[in-house]
């Protein structure tokens, strides 16, 4: 189970892994919003990495504090400042994935409650991040696809 759960976390058994389309996305396209959509790539990604790092901080701060919906998970800018801040908002996602996957491997019983939380265990808070990355996952396809970057098909 455990081997499984880690393995959704990385992406790619129901969907496109987000690593793959970090990889498609040109930095020139990160904060165009195509169709008149309320997000750009970078924005919706960002939003991702936020919401990760906020549940991975919830399973293992004992100082958690909630941030503000939904001013805090959100970006104040359509596009990062530069490629530096882009790459460094990848390499946080990346790393924060990897800590959760670590929990997974690493946590004898997932079904612990969380320490700040109200009866949330760690089991659900690994979901969570499961169903919102794949949620989003398949948006960041889409605009891929408005934008002309993977094939419509």
């Amino acid at each position: 189970m455990k081997e499984q759960l880690a393995k959704h976390l990385k992406g790619g058994e129901a969907f496109q892994p987000i690593d793959h389309f970090l990889e498609e996305i040109p930095f020139e396209k990160l904060g165009i919003r195509p169709n008149r959509l309320p997000y750009s790539f970078y924005e919706l990604f960002y939003h991702i990495a936020f919401a990760q790092k906020d549940i991975l901080n919830f399973i293992v701060s004992d100082q958690y504090k909630t941030p503000q919906w939904p001013e805090d998970y959100w970006p104040k800018n359509q596009t990062p400042k530069n490629e530096n801040e882009w790459k460094q908002l990848v390499f946080d996602y990346t790393k924060n994935r990897q800590k959760l996957m670590d929990i997974v491997q690493n946590e004898n019983d997932l079904s612990k409650s969380v320490k700040k939380g109200e009866k949330q265990t760690i089991f659900r808070e690994l979901l969570l991040v499961l169903e919102h990355t794949a949620y989003h996952t398949g948006q960041l396809a889409i605009i891929l696809r408005l934008l002309n970057v993977i094939p419509s098909n």
